[in-house]
């Protein structure tokens, strides 16, 4: 067997073993576009409070419902100094979302684990899960 009749035969082997994965993968994807956001059927009232820290442009299009809205989750804060280089990522994330179609906000933070882990005591590492 030549060097491209073996490159040839791997290659469909390859695309045979692959096929199932692929077609569940790729009907898993077709789902999520179908399953459109639900954003349209919320009250106003949990609209309200959900868009309140938005600018207009991101109002409009959480309203419309049709741009992908982004969870941002950090563990900025502004009490620990190893989490300063994470403050101006929320803004950055949101610009990238925005030049892509879609939206992004805060929604909540983390714990920093580093809290427990440096205090360097035993059972401190899981202070606080």
């Amino acid at each position: 067997m030549t060097f491209n009749e073996n490159v040839s035969a791997t290659t469909e082997k390859i695309i045979a073993r692959s096929r199932g994965p692929r077609r569940r993968y790729l009907d898993k994807i077709d789902a999520a576009v179908a399953n459109t956001p639900k954003r349209k059927a919320l009250g106003c009232a949990n609209i309200a409070h959900g868009f309140a820290a938005c600018t207009t442009q991101d109002k409009t299009a959480l309203r419309n419902g049709d741009a992908a809205n982004l969870a941002i989750v950090t563990a900025y804060n502004d009490m620990l100094s190893a989490h300063q280089p994470f403050e101006n990522y929320p803004e950055k994330i949101r610009e990238a979302a925005r030049a892509a179609g879609g939206t992004a906000q805060v929604a909540g933070g983390v714990p920093a684990m580093c809290d427990g882990v440096t205090q360097g005591e035993t059972g401190m590492e899981l202070s606080l899960f």
